[in-house]
């Protein structure tokens, strides 16, 4: 191995375990209660998860050819303010500090608080939101001051909660004949069909929030053994995984307790859990959660310092904060503490409807950027990904935003918000810089 190799700790298994912890975290044990409660049909919810794996992965292909073309960390950030402008890169590292990683990664955290101790049993000594405070200093301490143990420690995080993942589909497939099957409600879908079709983008709005992080890659380009190539399999890898994943696991959320069971319920897994083989599976479910969500927020300690640290390499942030060496402690520390900040103050739910919104305007314009002709100095577009993928990408993307907009119009106010923040705090940065 050469010496700029061996800088570069993060091979092919430490990138795919990264992408995977980034795409499994709370949305895929809560989302098809509340999904079969609106399209009342388990099929239909199927159909959802299939759209949603089939658009992240069309993005990991896209994110992929981004990463040949400028092979930087940094992800939205570095891509948006090379090739289309520094403002519109400032943007898109202001949306994941908000929105993307900080946002994100509190909300894994309080759910891992839920699952870890449940209130009803909780000691009268434990506050609410403590387990999660405790995890978030934890995970930060140990991805600030070396990459290669925070590597391993993801890697060993990512492989016990594929283990038992595994175990639970395993339990789950080998009673299948015990499966209450997949009937539908019983009250008839009596909507008109346009409105069962608004219903169903809705869904697959809702559920491509547990298909973001399929791009985690790109944020750790530059300490990637193999360069763009490498990033690009990983991405890919990770999202094939997680949609295989996905569907197998809620194959069993719909199917095995009935649908009636977990219509509108957010507790989907322990729900199956229970119904399949009672209250020790039920315990292993809670278990696999939690690891899935500690995972969830240690990528988001990973990834998103690296945007911040090169955004203070670049002269949007203060310069305590780029990476000297690889890891960027001083981020990571800021990102740990923004994180905390939000557990203690935010009401999460709010925070994260319109998450969706937000982080998919940004991966639309990030990847509509291989549309842009002054990027053909970077090669041709690969012939497995041609134009095909990213005009899915970006045409679905901006459909299911629309959609969710027009719906949640005070998402769409939020998410006007961020931006203007954004902007507002861009020309300040650049009104201090020049005088």
């Amino acid at each position: 191995m050469s010496h700029g190799e061996a800088k570069r700790p993060l091979g092919i298994l430490s990138l795919t375990a990264l992408v995977v912890a980034s795409m499994i975290g709370a949305g895929v044990f809560t989302t098809s209660g509340f999904s079969v409660a609106d399209l009342r049909s388990p099929w239909l919810v199927m159909a959802a998860w299939a759209v949603g794996g089939t658009i992240a992965l069309c993005g990991a292909l896209s994110y992929g050819k981004l990463a040949q073309c400028l092979a930087e960390s940094g992800g939205e950030y570095v891509f948006l303010s090379r090739f289309l402008h520094p403002a519109a890169g400032f943007l898109g590292g202001w949306v994941s500090l908000l929105a993307g990683f900080t946002g994100a990664a509190a909300f894994a955290a309080v759910t891992f608080d839920l699952y870890a101790w449940p209130a009803e049993s909780r000691p009268a000594w434990l506050p609410d939101k403590a387990l999660a405070i405790l995890l978030v200093l934890v995970v930060s301490v140990f991805h600030a001051f070396h990459t290669k143990s925070g590597a391993i420690g993801q890697n060993l995080l990512v492989g016990i909660k594929l283990m038992l993942l595994a175990t639970f589909l395993l339990v789950a497939y080998s009673l299948i004949g015990n499966w209450q099957g997949g009937a539908a409600l019983r009250k008839p879908l009596d909507s008109p069909p346009t409105n069962i079709l608004l219903g169903f983008a809705s869904s697959v709005m809702w559920i491509s929030l547990s298909y973001s992080g399929f791009n985690a890659a790109v944020y750790v380009t530059e300490e990637a053994r193999g360069g763009s190539a490498t990033i690009a399999r990983a991405m890919i890898y990770g999202t094939v995984v997680v949609t295989i994943s996905y569907m197998l696991l809620n194959a069993a959320f719909l199917f095995a307790p009935g649908v009636q069971a977990i219509s509108g319920k957010s507790d989907v897994a322990a729900i199956t859990a229970q119904a399949l083989a009672g209250e020790w599976f039920a315990w292993l479910t809670r278990v696999t959660i939690c690891l899935g969500l500690a995972s969830s927020v240690s990528s988001a300690l990973v990834a998103g310092p690296r945007v911040y640290a090169k955004m203070a390499a670049d002269g949007f942030l203060p310069r305590l904060l780029a990476a000297k060496d690889s890891p960027p402690t001083n981020a990571v520390l800021l990102q740990g503490i923004g994180i905390l900040l939000v557990i203690y103050f935010a009401g999460l739910q709010s925070l994260l409807s319109y998450l969706g919104l937000t982080l998919s305007l940004f991966t639309a314009l990030t990847v509509s950027i291989l549309f842009i002709s002054s990027n053909k100095s970077h090669g041709e577009l690969p012939p497995t990904v041609g134009l095909l993928a990213p005009s899915f990408y970006v045409s679905s993307t901006l459909i299911l935003a629309g959609l969710a907009a027009y719906h949640r119009p005070y998402e769409a106010i939020a998410t006007a918000v961020t931006l203007l923040s954004g902007i507002g705090l861009y020309l300040a940065v650049r009104c201090f810089s020049s005088s």
